[in-house]
């Protein structure tokens, strides 16, 4: 019975869907909560759902659209907090919501079927289909390959950005590129996790990480391997509680948060003389010097 979600090909497609995205939130997400954005994720995910709707009132591939909306609504934020003295969280509120508040006026306007919709909103395995897997692992491969060659412009922007500046680290791109990357990452993963719940994916895994590790690079591991596990963990569950893939994954990422800040509570009160982790920014932008 354990083995039964195996025999539909729909499940494993999920599965290994769940397994690029989880990681590839995991990894993104040690970025964004480290340099406080975890507004950004949830953000984007937001704009991102109406050029998903937009491109399918207009018969355009959904990843064309929703990516192209979700790239633009990267920029419109990039170039607002560097043009205008308008903070980023203001910013990413008011496109982000703006272009939400689209496709729910597109979607409110239309007669035609919103179970497409639905499954973008809260995710669903069943929404998982060849075309997804294709552009999930394209998606990931070039993540990672981008992060791999510039790990120490995203890392020295990270924590010194304004030392990386005067270094000649173009900063303002770096903030562009990772923009980028992150709508990416938001378009492949709406019909797994859905774009409520992406917010969530992206920032609980690097939060879970940060109280294993004061290492930059052991969080990013961890990070990443915990995203993995939660989301085919979370996609398994759900075929047999029969909830929303995206709802099982967040939900049990939770449930790992709670459990390790409750050891992480424990063991520091039993181990005072244990590691601060405090210090990782300084000890990370130290070690890249």
């Amino acid at each position: 019975m354990l083995l039964e979600p195996f025999e539909f090909g729909f499940f494993v497609r999920a599965i290994i869907a769940a397994s690029l995205v989880g990681g590839l939130c995991g990894l993104m997400g040690v970025y964004i909560v480290l340099r406080g954005m975890s507004y950004i994720g949830h953000g984007l995910s937001h704009a991102v759902f109406g050029g998903a709707v937009v491109s399918s009132i207009m018969s355009i591939n959904f990843f064309i659209g929703a990516t192209a909306w979700g790239f633009l609504s990267a920029l419109l934020i990039a170039w607002t907090t560097r043009k205008n003295p308008i903070g980023s969280d203001a910013a990413i509120g008011i496109i982000t919501t703006a272009s939400f508040a689209l496709g729910i006026a597109i979607v409110s306007r239309s007669h035609t079927a919103t179970h497409n919709f639905e499954a973008s909103l809260w995710g669903s395995v069943l929404a998982v289909d060849r075309e997804d897997l294709i552009a999930i692992a394209v998606a990931a491969l070039v993540i990672a390959v981008i992060f791999f060659v510039a790990y120490k412009l995203f890392l020295f922007a990270t924590f010194d950005p304004d030392v990386a500046q005067f270094y000649g680290v173009p900063t303002g791109w770096v903030d562009t590129l990772f923009s980028l990357m992150l709508a990416g990452t938001i378009v492949v993963s709406m019909q797994v996790l859905g774009v409520t719940m992406i917010a969530a994916a992206v920032v609980i895994p690097p939060i879970v990480a940060r109280l294993l590790t004061n290492s930059f690079r052991k969080m990013v591991m961890l990070s990443t391997a915990i995203g993995i596990i939660c989301s085919v963990l979370g996609i398994y569950i759900s075929y047999f509680v029969d909830v929303s893939s995206g709802a099982s994954v967040v939900l049990l990422s939770a449930a790992v948060f709670v459990a390790v800040l409750a050891w992480s509570k424990i063991r520091s009160n039993w181990f005072p003389e244990a590691e601060d982790l405090s210090s990782l920014p300084r000890e990370s932008a130290g070690t890249f010097e």
